[in-house]
């Protein structure tokens, strides 16, 4: 993605502020920068412009006006730069836990902008990524105990061996183009309706 594509939502009620992470960001060549100046229904704002980067600078922040940028972070899928001020250890683990792809303690500077944006989205994608390769494992791994479970049912009901029954449910998958764990999922809820 050029820089200049990228569409950058501030989220900031100081304009000043606002204004250097504005003139940061366009020196950087990014041109597509809209300013939120509230927060007031900031998750639909935020849905509705679909931005590919987040900006949050909170001066001061209280306990509330983080979590309400803590939840904005999860419920939008998006990286995320929060600037704050001040801050402590229990901010910091709320920030990276809520999904925050840089947290920034009392470093607004119209120079570090572009680094940091870029620091986010290179945090966001490793962590997306991880996700992914995650929820793939867990899958895969959900796959694998139900085939085994249904394995077993044909061993048992049809004195098979293993090899056999894997073979079973192989050929049913390719009569049906459909997964093998499905059929096997198929082949235990029957199981289980019918008490087998």
């Amino acid at each position: 993605m050029k820089p200049n594509a990228i569409r950058v939502v501030v989220v900031d009620d100081n304009a000043l502020r606002a204004a250097i992470l504005v003139d940061g960001l366009r020196e950087a060549g990014i041109d597509g920068v809209e300013v939120i100046e509230t927060s007031t229904q900031l998750v639909r704002r935020l849905a509705a412009i679909d931005p590919d980067v987040i900006i949050i600078d909170l001066e001061n922040p209280s306990r509330d006006m983080l979590e309400q940028m803590f939840q904005v972070s999860r419920v939008v899928s998006r990286p995320v730069a929060m600037f704050v001020d001040q801050s402590d250890q229990s901010m910091i683990r709320a920030a990276v836990d809520a999904g925050v792809s840089a947290y920034i303690v009392d470093g607004l500077k119209k120079e570090r902008v572009k680094a940091i944006v870029d620091m986010a989205i290179s945090r966001f994608e490793a962590f997306d990524r991880l996700q992914r390769e995650l929820l793939e494992a867990r899958s895969e791994l959900a796959d694998r105990k139900v085939i085994d479970r249904a394995k077993g049912i044909l061993m048992r009901s049809r004195n098979l061996s293993e090899e056999e029954a894997y073979a079973l449910l192989r050929q049913a998958a390719m009569n049906e183009k459909r997964r093998i764990a499905d059929i096997a999922q198929s082949l235990v809820t029957a199981a289980g309706l019918l008490g087998k």
